[in-house]
């Protein structure tokens, strides 16, 4: 399965990492809490709209994914997702990569609940720009909200 049909299928997550950088040296310029009412649709405005988003702080809440299949440089990725309606016969997902980048913290087991804060950062692979959240905090939480959304 080539990359753009992978990204597609994920609803815009992206598994292929090389790097995560703030896209411009704005700083936070702002917080966007994504809420499990509009997750899917929160998540697919960031997406369309990277350019007012990019350089904000996000918080959700999901669950923890970690990514091997499609790995670079046999390095792991790190999703914060819900599950949601598929398109052509496949399960969907909304959410973010995320990744430490300035701190080396600890990453939880996959499928917990967990709540990511950070910076949303942006790169570039093969032409393609992918999003992912620079992490300022990534903490397991004792309830679970709704893991299936779809809205």
């Amino acid at each position: 399965m080539n990359k753009l049909k992978l990204a597609g299928l994920s609803l815009g997550l992206s598994l292929i990492i090389i790097g995560c950088n703030s896209g411009d040296n704005r700083g936070n310029q702002g917080f966007v809490e994504i809420k499990e009412k509009m997750f899917i649709a929160q998540t697919n405005d960031v997406y369309a709209n990277p350019e007012d988003y990019i350089g904000k702080t996000l918080k959700l809440e999901g669950i923890f994914q970690i990514q091997k299949a499609y790995t670079l440089n046999g390095n792991p990725y790190y999703f914060v997702i819900r599950y949601g309606p598929g398109c052509c016969g496949s399960d969907g997902n909304a959410g973010f990569e995320v990744m430490w980048r300035d701190d080396p913290g600890t990453y939880p087991n996959p499928d917990d609940w967990v709540e990511a804060v950070g910076v949303l950062g942006k790169y570039e692979e093969d032409g393609y720009p992918y999003l992912c959240i620079n992490l300022t905090s990534l903490k397991v939480l004792d309830e679970r909200g709704a893991e299936f959304v779809t809205q």
